[in-house]
């Protein structure tokens, strides 16, 4: 893919992930400083995160609940990027954050001091990304894609990894490939860019995708799920360091948001989507919550989001497959720790 793609790998992440490193110890006495002294039996009173605009995350959930008393959220900003939200956590402005496991392998690779600890989203019958065409649309295959551009939220992620697999599969050559422009869009402005014809394709996922569609004009070339299946796709990390100093808070933060997927799962779909609302109006943020509406399911496979040892070593293998990681470089069996779930027992 052009420059704009190849930007995020090399010396340029290299940077990035150095930086973060670098950054680690000063950004993680925030952490320290919030310690409760043992208030409740646990470590730290509250969890700083970064939301996401119109959405409720599983942990958001846990604490509406009461699920993650007496532990409380700290909101400092939102994000729509997974790669930013766990460097912020190397860096120690956030103490936990989620991305795409493609992603957050890449981060463990650059040895950063990271576990992921729990999915937080992933794909299945009613929950999956479509990377859409206008109706008429020119593009009916993948060598249609050569010189169009196609929006994605953020680069070196779930998105590419999918766009990359896609165009592999349909028999691209990688000098094809680069020739396939990926673009950063807000995923709220995907579909309007998209009608625009200022990009040729938009990634829409779930809910995004389910406004769109309704509204017509626009349909699927192909899907995440179409490649890979049903899958847990992300997940939540904690740096080594919180999770050594913080372990009950850190068993706290997990168990409050596996018992909050469980209960979106088991819940009415109604109920849920009540709750999600319900969510955003209070914590007063000025948000649009008709999003919510078209909420279906958590989209996660293992229950209470237990990690399984595919979702991380079949991007292992893909990253070696690309040249990004060697061969035996890291072991999927061994990147994530189910400990704290008590689902895994």
């Amino acid at each position: 893919m052009k420059a704009r793609v190849d930007k995020f790998t090399g010396a340029a992440v290299a940077l990035s992930l150095t930086m973060s490193l670098l950054l680690t110890g000063c950004g993680e006495s925030k952490t320290l400083a919030s310690k409760n002294q043992g208030k409740n039996g646990l470590e730290v009173s509250e969890l700083r995160y970064q939301g996401a605009v119109g959405s409720v995350n599983f942990t958001e959930l846990a604490e509406d609940l009461g699920y993650l008393a007496p532990l409380k959220l700290k909101y400092i900003g939102n994000t729509i990027s997974g790669p930013q939200d766990i460097q912020s956590v190397v860096t120690g402005d956030i103490d936990f954050g989620g991305a795409f496991n493609g992603a957050v392998i890449k981060l463990l690779a650059a040895h950063a001091p990271i576990t992921p600890v729990i999915s937080y989203y992933g794909v299945d019958e009613n929950t999956w990304s479509g990377y859409c065409v206008l109706d008429g649309s020119p593009i009916k295959t993948a060598k249609d894609l050569i010189g169009k551009k196609i929006a994605v939220n953020t680069l070196g992620a779930h998105h590419e990894f999918v766009i990359k697999e896609y165009l592999h599969r349909q028999g691209l050559t990688p000098k094809e490939i680069e020739q396939v422009t990926l673009v950063v869009v807000p995923p709220v402005t995907s579909e309007q860019t998209l009608r625009a014809k200022q990009i040729d394709v938009a990634t829409l996922g779930s809910i995004l995708r389910d406004k769109a569609l309704e509204r017509g004009g626009i349909h699927p070339l192909f899907t995440d799920k179409d490649l890979f299946g049903t899958f847990s796709a992300g997940t939540y990390v904690l740096t080594n360091r919180f999770i050594k100093e913080n372990p009950k808070a850190t068993r706290k933060f997990v168990e409050a948001t596996a018992k909050a997927i469980e209960w979106a799962r088991s819940t009415p779909r109604a109920e849920v989507v009540a709750r999600f609302e319900k969510i955003i109006h209070q914590r007063g943020r000025k948000e649009d919550t008709s999003a919510v509406k078209f909420w279906k399911s958590t989209g996660i496979a293992g229950k209470g989001g237990v990690i399984a040892t595919k979702e991380f070593s079949t991007w292992v293998d893909w990253l070696v497959k690309e040249g990004t990681l060697k061969k035996g470089q890291l072991d999927g069996k061994i990147l994530f720790d189910n400990e704290f779930n008590p689902y895994s027992k």
